[in-house]
């Protein structure tokens, strides 16, 4: 058993019940295999283990690693040539993005992410084109690439049975179209179409893929109300079950979102899942914005799991998640960054510092605001709640695996910082993506001092700008017209929808 001492100026083990950092000074951490043995006075465990091998972070903190807790694609869609839009016209807008390799995608944003400090990631994967055998190979290059840069993942292929396109039939849709973009519509959909059973069939292949191995963990996750049928959703949740699985769902992201939910369901969209017996501690909800209060008391009641994704909600307009509402219910919160970050990245500091101010009201009440210590509970151990991990990540406790990251936060706070200010809230209000220094994953620092262990960045980034710099292929090309010539036809679909204040 191979052993090792990690120590740090500030060691954070994690969130109290009532929000408030748990800080040692001047302690360390000794992991093995893996997983954390011990945490003590960095002194009194370098005199009870001289063997070991030590490593002292002098201008550090050491907190849990962060938890994106819910992902989709590594290179963005902006960056693809997606621009930001509402959500449902956004969907359109997603076919004129760019093909990707998996394996050189899921790295891409993997380097993104470890280097701000994440060092778990909930990757619900959207789509691949062609049947199951291409969905499985598709699914395990995303896989592999975790695998190769040592990142944790839990991976869920989204599960769609319905209205691929809008709010509605898929048929219905194309048939209004002009009859090219009618017909280039329908040809593009069948080319992502399964069967849910031929979707399940992959998530049973995946299991297999993954079992016995501490870095990688699938679930479910049923794409959301409108993707899915009430047969769908049942078969899902069963499923779920019966592997001893999560799942995690997007749901009322849009006000548009919530129209359709009541036209379907004469009721609301929380109160259906409820009615189908999908709510519960292994279901998350992915960005909940349109809640009203009785969907909360449903929430908390059954210990539904919220992840809040604050920049997308921002960039598409989709509206702002009443996280101060969720958090007073006692509803476990994530946090995540969604395809992208308020400016185009993978950066937790920034989103945490973000979800921070955003939710602060009016008032000089300190309740009317999150604090620090909820921000970065979120970030962490709420975020782990939401996946085949919990319990093992999120804080640095004997027993769970060493995730950590190590912050320099003398050069984040330099050249001063006064000690009225308690060393979290400094860190997580000047800390930047530039100061993140370790990162360890499992014990293995696979990122330091700017470098990647495993994998050269600078290889990928070559390969990825030299593959995307060719011409747009004929299928590249066609979706590039076929997104703009739906896009009026999306809008007008919405017409009857009512619009939000």
């Amino acid at each position: 058993m191979t052993s090792q001492i990690v120590s740090a100026r500030w060691l954070v083990t994690g969130v109290s019940a009532d929000g408030q950092p748990r800080v040692l000074a001047d302690a360390g951490v000794l992991h093995a295999d893996g997983r954390v043995l011990e945490i003590a006075d960095r002194a009194d465990l370098a005199r009870r283990h001289p063997q070991v091998t030590a490593v002292h972070h002098a201008r550090h903190m050491l907190l849990p690693g962060f938890v994106n807790a819910h992902h989709h694609v590594g290179l963005t869609p902006l960056a693809l040539g997606s621009p930001d839009l509402p959500l449902e016209l956004w969907f359109a807008s997603r076919l004129s993005a760019r093909d990707v390799d998996p394996y050189l995608d899921t790295l891409y944003g993997a380097f993104d992410m470890i280097a701000s400090g994440i060092t778990c990631v909930q990757h619900l994967y959207p789509r691949f084109s062609g049947g199951l055998e291409q969905m499985h190979a598709g699914s395990r290059r995303v896989l592999d690439a975790y695998r190769a840069v040592g990142m944790r993942a839990s991976f869920a292929y989204s599960l769609r049975e319905q209205n691929r396109f809008v709010y509605g039939d898929d048929a219905a849709f194309c048939a209004s179209l002009p009859a090219d973009a009618g017909t280039a519509l329908r040809r593009h959909l069948a080319r992502s179409t399964t069967t849910l059973a031929e979707q399940l069939a992959l998530h049973g292949r995946l299991m297999k893929d993954t079992r016995g191995q501490d870095l990688l963990r699938v679930q479910l996750a049923p794409a959301n109300l409108h993707w899915m049928s009430d047969d769908g959703l049942q078969a899902v949740a069963e499923r779920a079950r019966a592997d001893g699985v999560p799942m995690h769902m997007h749901l009322l992201e849009t006000p548009f979102q919530r129209e359709y939910a009541r036209r379907r369901t004469g009721t609301g969209a929380v109160a259906h899942l409820e009615r189908l017996g999908l709510l519960g501690p292994d279901l998350t909800l992915g960005h909940a914005v349109w809640l009203d209060d009785a969907d909360i008391d449903r929430l908390a009641h059954s210990g539904t799991c919220v992840c809040h994704n604050c920049s997308s909600n921002l960039r598409l307009r989709s509206g702002t998640a009443p996280v101060q509402a969720l958090a007073r219910a006692g509803i476990t919160l994530g946090l995540g960054l969604d395809e992208a970050g308020i400016n185009d990245d993978r950066d937790m500091l920034q989103e945490m510092r973000l979800a921070l101010r955003l939710h602060g009201r009016p008032g000089f009440d300190a309740a009317r605001a999150p604090t620090v210590g909820e921000v970065l509970r979120m970030a962490t151990e709420g975020g782990a709640a939401t996946t085949p991990f919990k319990r093992q990540i999120g804080r640095l406790a004997p027993g769970m695996f060493f995730d950590a990251v190590a912050i320099d936060l003398q050069a984040a706070t330099r050249p001063f910082q006064d000690d009225a200010i308690a060393p979290v809230d400094a860190l997580l209000l000047r800390a930047k993506k530039e100061h993140v220094d370790t990162v360890y994953i499992g014990g293995d620092p696979v990122y330091a001092g700017g470098r990647f262990r495993h994998v050269d960045r600078d290889a990928v980034l070559d390969e990825l700008a030299e593959t995307l710099s060719r011409p747009l292929t004929p299928a590249e090309a066609e979706r590039r017209w076929l997104a703009a010539a739906t896009m009026p036809h999306v809008r007008a679909f919405y017409d009857d929808y009512p619009q939000p204040d």
